[in-house]
């Protein structure tokens, strides 16, 4: 079990909110709520089994995640939070966020946030998609409600407990730790009645996972189209584009999927595929039509983020007890589980 400690608390007061928003970068741009000069922060992330756990204190400010971000940092794990304070602000296409103190609830990075809380202290336990893959319609599902039910309520608990006893498990617990979670989770995080029509949306929700899964487990097979999901999954061609219509349709979806692909690997330093073999792979038709829709996805160069992973990470001032190999920012910590 691996904790990643920063604090802004031993640097001069007019470096402290620089500091704060170097750890962030890529993830959350952070503003503050008001125009103190000193910045007295701490997060710790424990990495775990394929999951990970962080808590935050922090004075007021604004977080938010847009478009630029999710192009630039493609992670989409979901996040369910438990602040101590009131959470407002918005989420995706228009939907409000209002969640009371210490009541759980679920986002995932993979969407358009802006989170506004004052001084308080926080708790994430952070999914990735890829590793639990079997909640993905309860958590989509849930997004951006408050989980104000005594099923949520509790999974705040255990998520609180957790947090205060990571500290006597062992390595040997941490399989059994993972599936304890993903059953807590999956008892505890479905949608109240009265926001969604549920039975008609766990039947989207899991149908979008499954093709998902099949178009992430063949991004390099060049026959990969909308006949093939149809064959594959067992649905019909007017079923698939009403699950990705929101996506641009079902081809840009999968070019959205190659393209984030792309860009883990040429951020992946022990990856030593030229560009132009990167592309082919993922059924490009040339170079130059994979870097034009590689910079209008993500707003860089494949050239600039192959440089940026050469380069290794950026350092900042803050004081961080981890080891040399250790993340250095939260965006690292959420791109090694």
């Amino acid at each position: 079990m691996i904790a990643v400690r920063f604090t802004t608390t031993d640097l001069p007061a007019r470096e402290q909110f620089d500091a704060w928003q170097s750890w962030f970068g890529g993830v959350f741009n952070v503003a503050t709520a008001d125009g103190n000069t000193g910045f007295e922060a701490s997060s710790t992330v424990w990495a775990l089994d394929g999951f990970a756990l962080g808590h935050v204190r922090a004075p007021a400010l604004t977080a938010a995640r847009d478009t630029a971000l999710l192009r630039s940092n493609p992670v989409d794990h979901w996040v369910i939070t438990i602040g101590q304070r009131q959470t407002v602000g918005s989420y995706g296409a228009g939907l409000e966020l209002n969640v009371p103190a210490a009541v759980p609830f679920v986002a995932s990075l993979g969407r358009e946030l802006i989170s506004q809380r004052p001084g308080d202290e926080r708790l994430h336990l952070y999914l990735p998609r890829d590793t639990f893959r079997d909640l993905a319609p309860p958590l989509d599902a849930a997004q951006a409600q408050a989980l104000d039910t005594p099923l949520g309520r509790l999974l705040g608990d255990y998520i609180s407990l957790l947090q205060r006893h990571l500290v006597e498990f062992e390595a040997a617990d941490m399989p059994r730790l993972t599936h304890a979670v993903r059953a807590m989770v999956m008892a505890c995080a479905g949608p109240s009645a009265d926001r969604l029509d549920l039975a008609a949306s766990q039947i989207n929700l899991t149908r979008r996972e499954k093709v998902r899964q099949f178009i992430d487990r063949n991004l390099r097979d060049p026959s990969l189209d909308a006949a093939l999901l149809c064959r594959a999954i067992g649905m019909s061609r007017t079923q698939l584009y009403r699950l990705f219509q929101d996506d641009g349709g079902v081809s840009r979806y999968i070019r959205h999927r190659r393209l984030l692909r792309a860009y883990a690997d040429l951020a992946d330093t022990a990856n030593n595929g030229s560009i132009n073999a990167i592309a082919d792979a993922l059924c490009f038709d040339d170079a130059s039509s994979f870097s034009r829709a590689f910079k209008q996805e993500f707003g860089l160069n494949p050239r600039d983020v192959r440089a940026a992973a050469a380069m290794g990470p950026k350092t900042h001032s803050g004081r961080g007890e981890r080891c040399s190999d250790f993340p250095t920012s939260l965006r690292e910590c959420l791109m090694r589980f």
